[in-house]
């Protein structure tokens, strides 16, 4: 194992070197780079389009606003038109010389109508052959016509999303393509969150005023991403205000927030904060009954980039905190706290070669805590520490081939202890380090062709486990124009995953899920994927997306709800499968937006033998969003959603079961005997269909000193009545989130 370290630390090394010498050998062509932000802050516009008039030849920039175009003729004049979705385009000329890399910044104006349909010049050039196969982007001014609900969620707009489900109201947990919470993966700024979730899983931990960027990945994604089986979600946050110090300050039925920005010298720093002042909204979702819940989170990003330092560098350090803590002063009622500590460091560095890199050092923490008292719960206790170090290297070639490498060296110690409904003890306490090495090669020379192929290798296991886990997870994207305006996308790939969580299928409300790396009697859990896409873009203003998919998963870790004795085992080892069908079709032109999308998917799952429906395999899926901009800083929205029934496991019959607590008490013959359920076999039935329809009508004043938006949503508004679940012992009906006006509130100065 030390042996095959050092040689891939020494072919890591080589690599690096090799790259930094070979391409700052001067060229006969010139390179073309640069960044491109907001002019009103500074702020970064990750995904812009940048695109050279003259010789019809483009990119998009990246997740820091930076592009670079190598192999430019020269010495030339050129005019460059750079555009961004709610900001106005801009062309500019630019001098590119032979043998010199030409930097340019480039500042755009936000728009003065948000649902503009801002011309996108040369987009489609850009975009035709890019091998982005189930990739969503969302960025901050998009965000803004999202719908707002009690407050604006990044994982209950996320549900919007063919393909992507939730359980209900009551949950934001999402389900993507028939596969389980647990294996989609949320980074803030390329760190894992453990558990992202307030309040009973209700709302996210991720304030959306910290968000610049979203990149959404529904499956196949690519060899940079691992470590889960089924989406990755990465949101980077913004930098802060680079030109002037700026507050905002906001309040609904729920939480109050805040935010400071502003400049330091060389750089930017954003702190925000929230924190829950009221339940009483709380109630709503949780069949009006009280719970004590309270939480919190905030956030902070220093940035520093000083060309007197390092040339071409750009560094920056981010924490983020949350907490909540559900204390009942009832005794009988048990206490339960969950907290999260992310902290981490990046250093980006651009060279006069069309070379740039990355490297990440960061430490993720996540703790949970179940007190009993006297409620008769079982204990339990959950404590995991991630520190990772990554590296990343991106080269451009002329041809506009793309070459991508990068490790992954995480260290991780999970502690849980608990106990089961018999009273069996388990620690499953374990410590890893996992190292993965991913190499990929883009192919996009051809305009109407793209290409993504390349592997992950993982030398080092985090598991304790040897039998069964993947060395090499190759992966494929594949792009085709068969025809102006029509493209033909696929992928397919091979994953794998090492952590799991203990999560109970049955559970109505899952308070949080206790993670731990997977035991060394479970092989680690691998999946398949199989992508088939296809994008239609008419005129200007449309746009239809198709996609098929197949999964194939195995080593699923399902927890043991039979275990008796504490010598069985916690995990069992599952399999499955899902497939499916996506469509979208968007329109958007001033003052009109619209977004229509259905799903059609199946999703199985083999345990010991025994074929089912897990609880997240809905069948049908639609959801229609229609956004009005009527000027004047009023904008009016309207959201359907509906999905057929959820799988259950349905009531045969009762008979009478006596339970005692003291077997050396005096029985109580004819008071000890209570209802017990028969069941049928598992997740047989079907509850009836959900449907629900959203308003939100929003107004933007703009003052001297400051800027007022006010927002008024109705929820459910002709008060659907949706079945959460029935309560087995008295057949009793709960249902979902009934008619709910809120309202926001947010000033910025």
């Amino acid at each position: 194992m030390y042996f095959s370290k050092n040689i891939l630390f020494y072919i890591l090394i080589s690599l690096i070197f090799w790259l930094s010498n070979t391409f700052l050998i001067a060229q006969e062509k010139g390179i073309l780079k640069g960044t491109v932000v907001d002019s009103s802050n500074g702020e970064a516009l990750p995904f812009s389009n940048v695109f050279i008039k003259e010789i019809n030849r483009g990119t998009s920039t990246n997740a820091n606003g930076f592009f670079v175009i190598p192999g430019i003729p020269a010495p030339q004049k050129y005019i460059i038109i750079v555009s961004y979705v709610g900001y106005s385009s801009k062309e500019m000329d630019v001098i590119v010389l032979p043998n010199k890399t030409t930097s340019i910044k480039v500042e755009l104006s936000p728009s003065s109508i948000t649902l503009q349909a801002i011309e996108k010049i040369g987009e489609r050039i850009i975009e035709k052959n890019a091998t982005d196969l189930g990739l969503q982007r969302i960025t901050a001014k998009e965000f803004e016509m999202l719908p707002q609900g009690v407050e604006t969620d990044i994982f209950r707009s996320l549900q919007y999303l063919p393909g992507v489900q939730s359980t209900g109201d009551v949950s934001a947990r999402y389900y993507v393509r028939g596969s389980p919470s647990n294996e989609n993966l949320v980074l803030i700024n390329g760190i894992t969150i453990y558990n992202p979730f307030h309040a009973f899983g209700i709302f996210s931990v991720i304030d959306p005023d910290m968000i610049n960027s979203v990149e959404f990945y529904k499956g196949g994604f690519t060899t940079e991403y691992g470590e889960r089986l089924s989406s990755i979600l990465n949101i980077i946050t913004k930098d802060g205000n680079k030109n002037r110090f700026g507050a905002e300050a906001s309040a609904s039925f729920l939480t109050g927030k805040a935010l400071i920005e502003g400049p330091i010298p060389y750089g930017s720093f954003i702190v925000t904060g929230r924190k829950s002042f009221s339940t009483q909204i709380l109630k709503k979702f949780l069949n009006d009954q009280s719970a004590p819940i309270n939480f919190y989170d905030a956030s902070f990003k220093l940035n520093y980039s000083n060309p007197d330092f390092i040339k071409g560098s750009r560094f920056s350090i981010n924490g983020f905190i949350s907490g909540d803590r559900l204390l009942n002063s009832n005794p009988t009622i048990e206490n339960i706290d969950w907290y999260n500590n992310v902290l981490g460091f990046k250093w980006s560095q651009t060279t006069d070669s069309p070379l740039f890199y990355e490297m990440g050092l960061s430490y993720s923490n996540f703790s949970g805590n179940v007190d009993p008292k006297l409620s008769g719960a079982k204990p339990e206790n959950n404590n995991l520490d991630d520190i990772s170090y990554s590296m990343d290297l991106h080269y451009i070639y002329e041809s506009k081939d793309e070459l991508g490498v990068g490790f992954l060296l995480k260290n991780i110690n999970s502690q849980l202890y608990l106990q089961n409904s018999t009273g069996a003890v388990s620690d499953l306490s374990a410590q890893g380090t996992s190292l993965s090495i991913y190499a990929k090669y883009k192919f996009l020379r051809y305009a109407n062709f793209g290409a993504d192929f390349g592997t992950r290798i993982d030398p080092i296991a985090l598991s304790a486990s040897e039998a069964g886990a993947y060395l090499f997870e190759p992966r494929v994207s594949l792009t085709y124009v068969a025809y102006p305006g029509i493209t033909i996308k696929g992928a397919w790939g091979l994953y794998q995953q090492e952590l799991t969580t203990l999560s109970d299928e049955n559970q109505v409300i899952s308070l949080f899920e206790p993670w731990i790396i997977a035991p060394p009697y479970l092989k680690p859990a691998n999946a398949i994927h199989y992508t088939i896409g296809l994008d239609v873009n008419f005129l200007d203003y449309y746009n239809i997306n198709i996609q098929g998919y197949y999964k194939v998963l195995q080593n699923i870790a399902t927890l043991n709800d039979q275990k008796v004795l504490s010598s069985q085992n916690d995990l069992l080892s599952a399999s499955g499968e899902s497939y499916g069908w996506e469509f979208m079709f968007k329109y958007l032109h001033n003052p009109i937006s619209f977004t229509g999308s259905y799903s059609l998917g199946w999703a199985y799952k083999n345990l010991d033998g025994w074929l089912y429906y897990p609880r997240y395999d809905i069948r049908h899926s639609v959801s229609l969003l229609l956004g009005f901009n009527f000027g004047g800083g009023w904008n009016i929205s309207a959201t359907w959603i509906f999905n057929s029934g959820l799988p259950f496991t349905q009531n045969m019959g009762y008979y009478d079961k006596f339970y005692f607590q003291d077997f050396y008490s005096n029985w109580q013959i004819y008071e000890g005997y209570y209802p017990y359920s028969l069941l049928a076999d598992k997740d047989l039935g079907r509850l009836p269909s959900y449907h629900r329809l959203d308003l939100s009508l929003s107004k933007d004043f703009s003052f001297d000193f400051l800027d007022l938006n006010f927002d008024f949503s109705v929820l459910n508004v002709y008060n659907r009545k949706n079945i959460f679940y029935f309560k087995r012992t008295t057949g009793e009906r709960v249902n979902m989130l009934p008619i709910l006006p809120t309202a926001t509130i947010k000033i910025k100065i």
